[in-house]
């Protein structure tokens, strides 16, 4: 390793999902604490590139379309990107992608820390730890030194969502994530369970938001059936608003979905929804606030069950 920090060079992949690169925030802030001097750079997809440049602990941010193998300008990219004069590349998204990458893309005798077959710093096994300890031991064996993220960096960003015009701030309200990745319509609580949440706690004098994309139009729509009085902010926070929105609210409730994970970790109050799909010892939220439950079927989770679950949060 070089003396001088500030000639070193270091890229982390990453991909994705939301959930996943919000596990990875301690990981980040970990490399960045034991390479404060170096060059240190994130490849990423599309979706996470405007949320990478705002972090605090990567000085570039690269592009990757993740195309097919048939793809050569979009494999081009990426060999060149990999043969830049790297001293270090980790390798915290550890995929079957990035394996290739690894073995047909990266330039010979460059230091990679991951689970590629003949990497220089092969990862142990990881079979019953937490994605965001994966992440944080891939730092720490990359040289970082072990950090929990500070998240005020959120705050600098001003939202440009319209959530901030539509709460009355001296009324304690709900946030409720009834959508999750459309890839996997089984994680979500039934829309119904949820209404019947929110009726209980608008009834109490809670105000309830719904948030999420358009993708999670349906979803949404399917829980304001049941509870029309809810507030229907589908689409109307990006990612700094929806962080505002959570950070002040009572209680955060949703399914396995990436919301949920920031949530968490900004520390507001969260309980994620889980199923059969979900393995908590891997994929649990993490953060000094947060609770889980998990059902087989996840529909087999009682309003009652969850309500519970609510009264042991903080803000309760």
């Amino acid at each position: 390793m070089l003396c001088d920090q500030s000639k070193l060079r270091i890229l982390v992949i990453k991909h994705g999902a939301l959930g996943d690169i919000v596990q990875g925030f301690d990981a980040f802030a970990s490399l960045r604490t034991g390479y404060p001097k170096a060059n240190i750079s994130l490849m990423t997809s599309k979706g996470f590139v405007s949320l990478a440049k705002m972090m605090p602990w990567f000085d570039d941010v690269i592009l990757d379309s993740r195309s097919g193998p048939l793809n050569f300008v979009a494999n081009f990219r990426v060999w060149r990107h990999l043969h830049q004069n790297w001293s270090l590349i980790v390798d915290m998204q550890c995929s079957r992608r990035t394996k290739s990458y690894f073995s047909y893309l990266s330039k010979s005798g460059t230091r990679w820390v991951g689970t590629a077959t003949g990497c220089s710093d092969p990862l142990p096994d990881f079979e019953g730890v937490n994605n965001r300890q994966r992440m944080i031991i891939t730092a720490e064996m990359a040289g970082g030194i072990c950090q929990t993220a500070d998240m005020d960096w959120l705050d600098t960003h001003s939202a440009t969502s319209q959530s901030d015009c539509l709460i009355d701030e001296d009324k304690a309200y709900a946030v409720m994530v009834p959508g999750c990745s459309l890839a996997k319509p089984q994680k979500r609580w039934p829309a119904r369970h949820f209404a019947n949440v929110a009726n209980d706690l608008l009834a109490r004098g809670f105000m309830v938001h719904l948030v999420g994309t358009e993708e999670d139009r349906k979803a949404i729509d399917s829980v304001l059936a049941y509870a029309p009085r809810a507030t229907d902010l589908c689409g109307k926070t990006d990612l700094t608003g929806l962080t505002q929105l959570m950070k002040r609210a009572s209680y955060v409730i949703g399914n396995d979905t990436g919301p949920i994970f920031l949530s968490a970790k900004i520390g507001a109050p969260t309980l994620m929804i889980m199923g059969p799909d979900t393995d908590p010892t891997m994929s649990a939220p993490t953060g000094r606030a947060c609770k889980w439950l998990r059902g087989m079927p996840i529909s087999g989770i009682t309003e009652k069950a969850v309500l519970n679950a609510l009264c042991d949060l903080d803000g309760s």
